[in-house]
């Protein structure tokens, strides 16, 4: 299976100003962890499992930094003119979370997602999996900025599908981290480049001693996105727990995550129409089943764009 019933991703993408946006269209009912310390959001206590709107109607994942989150304007408008959202006794508004990436400093500053580039991923929004790379919310990723943006490696945006117990799990990524990408080996994959163009290997230049020259990475100019989207009934606070097992994940495969510069965030997605009980042993697989996904979701983003150059 390529697909996920209910689920379509469109991508928009500046390639000139380097930014760009990914959306996923539901309904979704869903879940988030936020486990970086720089997160740019919209609406994420939407996915609160003590929130009053049993779903959200779509997702956004931009690049632009703060000003990208205009481009959830578009997609708000985009779904009222379908008649989808929450009803109110005055209208349906669509509920729309989004979150970013820091992007500015790779293209063009003042060039950002916005509104139209809103519609304009929900136009192209289809069934089954999305393009990877440079693409969408990817398009101006970058990763391994310990040494400065001269030094770093191309991002990108990744998927991956796995299945557990008849039901399908789709991760996607927007790799954007000042840590490095990690091999099966334990060793760098995509990251921070030396002038001689060998990988710097972020995790030992730090325990090293090094630390940033004059002008250091600023804090919350580096993320991480993940989305993983589920066709399995799983009620909320099945979702949450499975947002926070996949944070796992993201260590595996980025050193450092999670850092004072990062704004790492994980949502998780279910399709499906009405909620099931779940006993903890298959809730533990639909788990595992889910970081192995975002590994491998992670590793697409960046080894889709490996011939690039910056």
């Amino acid at each position: 299976m390529s697909e996920i019933g209910g689920l379509r991703i469109g991508h928009a993408s500046d390639q000139a100003a380097r930014t760009g946006c990914t959306v996923l269209l539901g309904p979704f009912r869903g879940a988030s962890h936020i486990a970086g310390h720089a997160t740019g959001s919209r609406e994420i206590d939407s996915l609160s499992t003590l929130h009053l709107v049993p779903r959200i109607d779509a997702l956004l994942l931009t690049g632009g930094s703060a000003f990208g989150l205009a481009a959830a304007e578009g997609v708000v408008a985009w779904l009222e003119e379908r008649g989808l959202g929450f009803a109110t006794p005055a209208a349906l508004v669509p509920i729309v979370p989004a979150a970013v990436i820091f992007d500015l400093a790779v293209g063009r500053a003042d060039r950002r997602p916005d509104a139209a580039m809103g519609r304009a991923a929900c136009d192209a929004a289809r069934p089954g999996m999305p393009a990877a790379g440079r693409v969408g919310a990817g398009t101006g990723a970058t990763v391994g900025k310990i040494l400065g943006p001269a030094h770093a490696s191309p991002g990108g945006f990744g998927c991956a599908l796995e299945s557990q117990a008849g039901h399908s799990l789709l991760a996607v990524t927007v790799v954007n981290p000042i840590g490095d990408v990690i091999g099966d080996d334990g060793r760098v994959l995509v990251g921070a480049r030396m002038a001689d163009g060998s990988w710097a290997d972020t995790r030992r230049l730090i325990r090293s001693g090094f630390r940033p020259p004059a002008a250091p990475p600023v804090a919350g100019t580096n993320t991480t996105l993940v989305a993983i989207v589920t066709d399995a009934p799983l009620p909320r606070d099945a979702l949450a727990m499975i947002a926070r097992m996949s944070a796992a994940a993201m260590a595996r495969r980025i050193t450092p995550v999670f850092t004072p510069f990062d704004g790492d965030l994980i949502f998780v997605l279910s399709t499906a129409p009405e909620p099931a009980p779940v006993a903890p042993p298959d809730l533990l697989a639909y788990g595992v089943a889910a970081c192995d996904a975002v590994e491998r979701a992670i590793v697409n983003a960046v080894t889709a764009v490996a011939e690039d150059v910056l």
